[in-house]
């Protein structure tokens, strides 16, 4: 393949260097995506799931993911990821500030996360060679081990192929191939997250999700009653995470200093922080049965607010006896 048709082929701004390809090492291989596979809808979809289910995730300890390409490679969220998921202490380095240490703190990381995938290295489709490297789909492929195996649920999109170019360099020059790689299982083959309560409810007439929201309303304004508050508008008076907070702590007996959350939020990054931490003392108390994106919460998506409410509404109002006195302590 002449360098110029090569250019075109993979001219993508930002992604792909030509050059690098003509530093082909004989006898090297390296992929690289086309922008028809960078621009398929599903294949950006699937980066969103899973940058947001890293975020969500690593929100307590301030860490953003912006870039799965430029962001993984060093091994540094990725620890601090696998510790949060797994529950594990990893001894390494905690700041990798040169290429070869970064590249040592990564090899020892992906070692971790082989073992408790029960991959051995062979096997992964991912190396610490092309994660160091960048790889998106190799990174892709890990991201996606991680979280069916730490996170089952997690509403990844099915069936995701991208088309794949794979360059080499023979004695003759460059030799291209085009592939296609499947990134997620098609959903005959997938048990897909099964639909809740309030999948099937939302497709009811308007007065049946009205009627619902009523009962919740009566029950979250029964316990705020106690605080001194109340709720109007469950879409709206939420979003933020303070109300939540408190009703969780009202229920569930939690104390949460104010160092903790923001009790008057300013920003949507204080708000996302107050409802991720709301979302994570509902799973630690086994009450989400079907996962939740805080940022949904932040951007008043009524689905999600009601799913959070009822798994409140579920448990206590089971707990209530026949006179309707709450039997459990007071707090």
């Amino acid at each position: 393949m002449e360098p110029e048709s090569l250019y075109n082929l993979l001219q993508l701004p930002g992604k792909v260097d030509p050059p690098a390809v003509e530093e082909l090492s004989q006898g090297e291989k390296r992929k690289f995506l086309p922008p028809t596979s960078r621009n398929n809808p599903k294949f950006e979809e699937l980066q969103k799931v899973l940058m947001d289910w890293i975020n969500a995730e690593l929100l307590p300890e301030h860490i953003v993911v912006r870039s799965l390409e430029e962001d993984i490679f060093d091994g540094l969220i990725l620890h601090h990821l696998f510790q949060k998921l797994s529950g594990l202490k990893l001894d390494v380095e905690e700041i990798a500030l040169t290429a070869a240490s970064q590249r040592r703190k990564l090899t020892a990381v992906l070692e971790s996360v082989e073992q408790s995938l029960q991959v051995e290295e062979p096997q992964a489709k991912w190396s610490v060679e092309n994660i160091f490297n960048k790889d998106l789909l190799a990174t892709l492929r890990l991201l996606v081990a991680l979280a069916k195996r730490f996170q089952p649920d997690l509403p990844l999109p099915t069936n995701v192929q991208v088309e794949v170019i794979t360059m080499e360099r023979t004695k003759s020059g460059l030799k291209s191939e085009k592939s296609v790689e499947q990134l997620t299982e098609s959903g005959a083959d997938k048990d897909q997250p099964s639909k809740d309560v309030f999948d099937e409810l939302f497709k009811l007439a308007p007065e049946k999700v009205n009627a619902v929201k009523e009962a919740i309303v009566k029950f979250v304004n029964q316990e705020l009653d106690r605080l001194g508050l109340s709720v109007q508008n469950l879409d709206t008076q939420f979003a933020d995470g303070v109300i939540l907070l408190l009703l969780i702590g009202q229920l569930e007996g939690f104390f949460l200093h104010l160092k903790e959350f923001y009790l008057t939020p300013s920003s949507p990054a204080e708000m996302l922080h107050n409802v991720a931490l709301a979302l994570e003392l509902l799973k630690e108390e086994g009450l989400l049965s079907y996962p939740v994106n805080p940022e949904d919460i932040v951007n008043k998506d009524a689905k999600s607010t009601l799913r959070v409410l009822y798994s409140l509404f579920r448990k206590h109002k089971l707990k209530e006896s026949t006179d309707g006195v709450p039997q459990r302590s007071p707090n």
